[in-house]
């Protein structure tokens, strides 16, 4: 075939297709657009007017009442200075801060530590108390502490049964006793948490080898994401296979493309 021959049929293929599109784009009605407008107004202003309204909430509430409250305990005298300080918004919840402070500060020393072993020791010796204690006592080293148990990745695992795949965060490595009764199970035990949908805060404590797991690259807030919105919110992923095959589809049109040029330039005559 001729190179005017070539020029001929894609002109052809083009014209056919200009005249057969195979896709008819939809046009959105005026209603449908308003309401499309509406609804992206909606997702812009809904997360800014909830911030907003939870800390107004936080200051007004809490906050307000941590303040008045410590400006009732602070010393209240005739002078100028401690007038200002009753009337000052904030002096309360930055004495209390200070004061926090230095609690741990002093909880961290030898003497600090004993005299907080003492006072647990007393407290675990009354029946209701101890046990109210201890449960917000986990719950706030649990959830300040920054150690090697903190979520680090998100992985597949296969639950509750198999063909079923599960959104896991993983916890680390297993320890202690689980280690050493599990340890037939497999090379690098790893805890996992699996939350249930779409409350996150109560779910499964499982322990499983880490060759079981499939690690995804979306990040910790990404997964939690997706599980508040019952899947819905899933994040962008660029499918690197797909992408080859764009790359290499590229590269073989530009070749192709190059081809007349190359035989115009050498004098090669097409078969």
């Amino acid at each position: 075939m001729s190179e005017k021959d070539d020029d001929s049929a894609a002109e052809k293929a083009r014209r056919i297709g200009a005249e057969t599109q195979l896709i008819q784009p939809k046009r959105q009605s005026f209603v449908g657009s308003l309401w499309s407008s509406f609804l992206a107004g909606v997702v812009v202003a809904a997360p800014i007017g909830i911030t907003i309204a939870l800390v107004y909430w936080f200051l007004t509430g809490p906050m307000a009442k941590l303040d008045a409250f410590v400006k009732r305990t602070l010393p209240y005298g005739d002078s100028e200075i401690e007038s200002i300080l009753q009337v000052l918004p904030g002096v309360g919840v930055f004495a209390a801060f200070i004061a926090l402070v230095l609690l741990g500060a002093f909880a961290k020393n030898f003497i600090g530590r004993s005299f907080i072993r003492a006072g647990e020791r007393l407290v675990e010796s009354v029946p209701v108390v101890r046990n109210l204690y201890s449960f917000f006592k986990n719950v706030f080293e649990t959830a300040l502490r920054q150690s090697e148990r903190s979520f680090k990745e998100v992985a597949l695992i296969e639950y509750p049964r198999r063909g079923a795949w599960a959104m896991a965060f993983v916890i680390g490595a297993a320890k202690g006793e689980i280690k050493y009764l599990l340890n037939d199970q497999g090379e690098e035990l790893t805890a996992l948490f699996v939350p249930t949908v779409p409350n996150p805060t109560s779910g499964f404590l499982l322990f499983v080898p880490r060759a079981e797991l499939r690690i995804l690259k979306m990040t910790v807030e990404e997964a939690a994401k997706t599980v508040l919105s019952l899947g819905l919110v899933i994040p962008d992923f660029a499918d690197p296979d797909e992408a080859v095959k764009i790359v290499e589809a590229a590269a073989g049109k530009a070749e192709t493309a190059r081809e007349p040029l190359r035989n115009k330039l050498f004098g090669v005559k097409n078969k």
